[in-house]
Parts: C-alpha cells; structure tokens; sequence
C-alpha cells in the first residue's frame, strides 16, 4: 500500500526526502556470494549526480554511497543490503515562498490532498533525487547479471525538446554531459544555453537497451516482460510515455515489415523489442521513454494558495533546465531491475536462463 518498494524477489525499498539528512534503500532478495564494494555502484551514481556540467541543476551533492548490511567480506551474504547516500548541500531556504502555494507540474497539490500535509523542501519524496538509491540498487543488479549472464545496459539520449540527435555510436555516449552518441555536442550546448537564459525548460526522449538477453523471461499474462518494463519507466520522476520496441510508429507499419521475421540466421528485424506475448525473444530489449519539461522554471506562472486563492508563482533555487539530461542511468537502473526480477523469477519456475535464441546483430 505505502508504494515505496520495487520488485518481489529482488525488492527495493526506498526512503528519505530530499532535503533530509541522506536517502537510501533496502535490497531484499540480491543472491549471496557476489563481490560488492562501494565502487560498484559509485560509477553509475557519478553518471547521474548533480552539479556536473553547467546544463544541470548546481546543487553540489557527491552521491557517495555507503554500504550498512548484506555485504561481509566484501561479498553478499544474502540478507538484506541497505544502501545510504547522505544529503550534504540541501538549501531548504529557497522554497519558503512555496509553504502556502502549489508550483504548476509538481506534486504540490497532489501530496497535500491525499496526505493532509506535505514536506516542500526540494519536493520531497516526489523530488528526482529520490531516483539516487535505484541507480545504485540498479548498479547491484547491472553487475549481477553481467557476472551470471552477460547480459549489459546501454542508453543514451536521441532528442533534447525539439533537437533530434542522430546515432552515431554508443561510444560517443560517455563523452559528454548529455548521454547523447554524437561526436558534436555543440549545438545542444548552444540549445540548452538559450534555454536556461530564457528561464524556460524542455523533456527529452531517451533510448534504453538491454543486450545479451536470455530467452524466455515473463509470464502471461499479467506479468509480461513489456508491461513491467512500461511500469518500471513510468515510476521514473517525469516520465510521461513509454514506447517498446517500434512503439508508436507501429501504428503507420503494415503488418508485413511490422511482424518480425525468423530465419534460420536470426529475426529479421526488432520491431517487437524483444519482447512477444510479454515474453523475452533473446533479441536486445529497446525502450524509449518521453520525459516532461522540467516544473521547477523561473517564469512566474498562474496556480492559487492553499485557500485557494489566485496567485503567481516564481520556483527559486537550483534546477535542471531539462531533467531527461540526467535521465539515461535511470532508465538503464530501472530496466535492470526488471530484468533481474524476471531472471530470478525464471529461475525459481523453469531453472536457470539459457542463451540459446537465434541472434540478430546488436541494435542500432
């Protein structure tokens, strides 16, 4: 009921606000015996902390990451593993003007009608920060299934409002503070430059890949492999549509070129995602999710008071003119956590996984 816990088998439960002391979360279910440390996780909470190119929010937080349990002799011991990221550079100043209104986008309004009372330093629970303890229990899960599977993470961002950004290669995505794989950034610097002086915000749509998939994960039909990675995005702060596979422009496909083909060299195509009937195909998993225009803008906008009052509202302190720019190893955490919900759950029902589908080459 309380909605702060992830998974079944692996399951995450995460706590603190964002200008609390620190926020963290629970791992129940990690499997014993794999070599964990601090490190570990530090990596992909580095890709997504705050303050680390001029385009982000200059909230100054390390993210460092501490292990209290589950971890002895820097292996996993099966128990519970709770993970503790502290709060250093919270500014709780900047939001008093916002004690008695509602920000336009934000869950102001919705947090205090349903609980009678709300915390609004920083959103709260409702703030992205909350997203810091699942890319770290994602990093767990992401090494985990490298070590047991092979299976890896991938992701990276195709448009910044209303810039597309070609592919070029995943190399280009670590290269550059917005995840893109171009070898230019120049003109999404110029864009988000223009942007953030205009006191304005954009979303942006960022592309997801799981590779080295096993075949076979997911059960019908309540609990398909897509629709849990659908459920799994749509928890991500700001996530307003998720597609699988060829997603909407699968409404302008003829069921000729949509269908994917089997050959005995392969499937022809990935149209599907790799996913069929909620099922995993062995072909890479490929997800897109749209992230909204960052709430938290400088423009005064039109909202009411708590009476209900007509009022303007100016959102001060430190934010992210696009929230999708720190986005990417949220989504590859996320996914990551499904996939590794639905190994285990394969395992406990049929055995261990087996990577033994026809292959198409990696995706684009």
């Amino acid at each position: 009921m309380s909605g702060n816990t992830f998974g079944h088998l692996f399951a995450v439960t995460n706590f603190g606000e964002s200008h609390g002391p620190a926020i963290g979360c629970v791992i129940d279910g990690c499997p014993p015996g794999l070599a964990l440390t601090e490190a570990d996780m530090q990596r992909d909470l580095d890709r997504r902390r705050p303050g680390t190119s001029r385009h982000v929010t200059q909230r100054n937080e390390p993210d460092a990451v501490e292990i209290l349990s589950g971890v002895y002799e820097g292996r996993t011991t099966g128990t519970p593993i709770c993970l503790l990221i502290k709060n250093t550079d919270q500014r709780s100043k900047d939001y008093g003007n916002i004690l008695e209104t509602f920000r336009p986008g934000h869950a102001d309004y919705t947090y205090l009608h349903k609980y009678g009372l709300r915390d609004p330093r920083g959103g709260g629970r409702s703030s992205a920060r909350m997203t810091a303890p699942m890319v770290a229990a994602g990093a767990v899960a992401k090494k985990w299934l490298a070590e047991q599977h092979g299976i890896a993470f991938l992701g990276c961002m195709t448009q910044v409002g209303e810039q597309v950004v070609p592919f070029e290669s995943w190399a280009h995505v670590p290269n550059n503070p917005f995840f893109a794989p171009v070898a230019d950034v120049s003109a999404l610097e110029a864009y988000m430059d223009a942007l953030r002086k205009s006191g304005d915000s954009c979303g942006a749509r960022i592309r997801v890949v799981a590779t080295g998939m096993p075949v076979g994960l997911g059960q019908p039909l309540f609990e398909k492999l897509d629709a849990d990675i659908a459920y799994a995005m749509m928890g991500i702060n700001a996530v307003k549509g998720v597609e699988i596979g060829a997603g909407f422009a699968s409404i302008a496909q003829r069921g000729t070129t949509h269908g994917d083909a089997l050959t005995p060299q392969g499937f022809g195509g990935n149209n599907a995602g790799g996913v069929l009937g909620g099922i995993s195909t062995g072909q890479d998993l490929e997800v897109s999710i749209a992230i909204k225009p960052t709430s938290s803008i400088i423009t005064p906008r039109e909202s009411i008071d708590v009476t209900g009052q007509s009022t303007q509202v100016v959102t001060k302190g430190r934010h992210d003119p696009c929230v999708g720019i720190r986005a990417t190893p949220i989504a590859e955490a996320m996914l990551a956590l499904v996939v590794m919900e639905y190994v285990l759950q394969h395992r406990a029902q049929c055995g261990d996984v087996r990577v033994n589908a026809p292959r198409i080459p990696a995706s684009r």
